[in-house]
């Protein structure tokens, strides 16, 4: 997982619960069609379909990529 370290009081990039559509959970991060956010932990739980490929996250982001598209980096899953 990327080593993403935000800046006290930046309004750049937040850290936020989210499901992500991963067919391999092996990338850090994901363009925003791929990412969903949600209000709390406990909604990207319940809402996650692992059958579907979309998974509990919490994701820094959104942020603009050296290509510019808007991107989601990987922090961690929430299940394995």
């Amino acid at each position: 997982m990327a080593n993403i370290k935000i800046e006290a009081g930046s309004d750049l990039a937040n850290e936020q619960y989210a499901i992500v559509y991963a067919p391999g959970r092996n990338r850090d991060r994901f363009p925003e069609t791929c990412v969903e956010t949600v209000s709390s932990e406990e909604h990207a739980i319940t809402g996650s379909n692992p059958e579907s490929n979309q998974f509990p996250a919490k994701v820094v982001g959104p942020c603009r990529s050296s290509e510019g598209f808007r991107i989601y980096y990987l922090v961690n899953w929430l299940s394995d």
